[in-house]
């Protein structure tokens, strides 16, 4: 997935390096680095604009990681990270260890993302999964070892399980929405925070069956089967289309990231802050994401200056 992220074509460059001189993006002396960590959902967004804002700005360093959610937001409230990507929301205790440690932040809305089911290709006997079906496979205590144990019409073949490792926000969303409480999930499968490791054990195994954002899926067509969900009213499919209208419900949910209030005194982050607002509307898309509109993305811009002027 990076390669193709590296690869944006030449129209988004010209329009990111556009929306940069015109959002206080591009800066002939701006010098330092960002620091962002979070979510492996959000990386390939997150990447995607960090790569564009260095060709406009090469005297700045930004580095991302995708330690998840969780592991994100323990370095932000550590101090040790500017943005934290998250494909959930912060939870109470996040809130309070950042406000003890004097941390304050603004909170941005960055896409909508369809949380997707995948199997392998060779798969030719499951096409839908319902919601009660997920929740016994992937609930804590769960007896399901084979296909045909959700299913007597499915094969007696041992379901190989990949799924998020449990700092991943989609791990948290995944386990709230399917088994009722966040953190809920049966131990023995395969995990992992980077999402790309579980295409390549979901592509490389005929009887797999995994979960993460629907990017990773639109990014690896060719090596994954999508399942619909049946959520209680018929099978329906992620889709830009079914993300953005919520008929794919309950697994779509927004992506965030956290700005630190006084890491945005610093030029450099308050720049790309800026330049990732004003060139979301572009990236998401090219990610396999729902972007907002264009109004939402303006307030939130509005509301993130406010916030980077109080810091000063």
């Amino acid at each position: 997935m990076r390669n193709t992220f590296r690869a944006l074509n030449a129209a988004l460059t010209s329009a990111l390096v556009a929306a940069a001189c015109g959002g206080g993006g591009e800066s002939p002396g701006l010098a330092g680095e960002v620091e962002i960590d979070g979510s492996s959902t959000v990386f390939p967004i997150q990447e995607a604009v960090a790569e564009e804002f260095q060709i406009a700005n090469p005297n700045v360093r930004v580095s991302v990681g995708f330690s998840g959610s969780g592991g994100g937001f323990k370095r932000f409230c550590a101090g040790e990270t500017d943005l934290s990507d998250a494909s959930r929301p912060i939870n109470d205790r996040e809130r309070e260890t950042c406000a003890a440690a004097g941390i304050e932040f603004t909170e941005l809305r960055v896409a909508w993302d369809g949380l997707s089911v995948v199997t392998n290709p060779a798969n030719d006997f499951a096409q839908c999964m319902t919601l009660e079906e997920l929740s016994r496979i992937w609930q804590p205590g769960s007896t399901v070892t084979t296909w045909r144990d959700v299913r007597p019409a499915w094969p007696a073949e041992e379901i190989k399980l990949y799924g998020p490792g449990t700092d991943s926000g989609t791990f948290d969303y995944f386990t709230e929405t399917v088994n009722g409480e966040s953190g809920a999930s049966r131990a023995d499968y395969q995990a992992s925070e980077d999402d790309n490791v579980l295409v390549q054990g979901i592509a490389g195994d005929p009887y797999a069956l995994g979960y993460f954002g629907y990017a990773y899926y639109a990014e690896n067509t060719s090596r994954l089967k999508l399942l619909a969900v049946d959520g209680g009213n018929g099978c329906v499919s992620p889709s830009d289309h079914t993300i953005a209208d919520g008929t794919y419900a309950p697994l779509s949910r927004p992506l965030f990231v956290y700005a630190k209030h006084a890491a945005l005194s610093r030029p450099e982050v308050e720049a790309y802050v800026d330049f990732m607002l004003s060139s979301l509307s572009e990236v998401v898309p090219s990610t396999g994401y729902h972007a907002l509109s264009g109004a939402e993305y303006e307030q939130q811009l509005a509301a993130l200056q406010g916030a980077a002027g109080a810091s000063h």
